[in-house]
């Protein structure tokens, strides 16, 4: 049982897709007290739609180069390795790592690698299967509820 608020840095997709990058939020994360630095892990194929379009701001700014929203988000990805390299950057700074799955393939790549707890996005509070998915292991859970309103 946890007795205090623990403090949760986020970083996101913010290392875009660089292995490096990822390690200065940990150092950043860690030198500024947090307990966790949380990342977002997924397969770029399993949650976004190959004929997806970018949106006109992602176009503007944030898209460097590329000309489909899955093509930008792929960009994102961390492989299982990443992970595992960051999990132990993580325990070298002394701040444990955390990652919100966006996928089947993600959430049990997480649960291999193991942490303390899964994380549920905001957005995902309504999918029946995605929390029946997190509830099979066992594991403590934390939900947000940013995106959700209060009847959800």
């Amino acid at each position: 049982m946890i007795q205090r608020t623990i403090v949760i840095a986020e970083a996101g997709v913010n290392h875009n897709g660089s292995v490096d990058t990822a390690k200065e939020l940990i150092n950043v994360a860690a030198t500024a007290g947090a307990d966790y630095v949380k990342f977002q892990s997924f397969h770029a194929k399993n949650v976004v739609s190959s004929i997806a379009k970018l949106a006109t701001y992602q176009r503007n700014n944030l898209a460097s180069g590329s000309n489909s929203q899955l093509e930008m988000v792929r960009k994102l990805e961390l492989s299982e390795n990443d992970h595992e390299t960051l999990v132990k950057h993580c325990t070298e700074m002394g701040i444990k790592f955390l990652s919100t799955a966006f996928d089947d393939d993600s959430m049990d790549m997480l649960h291999h690698i193991g942490m303390d707890f899964i994380k549920i996005p905001s957005g995902e509070i309504t999918n029946l299967l995605y929390l029946k998915k997190a509830a099979s292991y066992g594991q403590p859970i934390v939900m947000s509820t940013g995106m959700a309103c209060l009847g959800e």
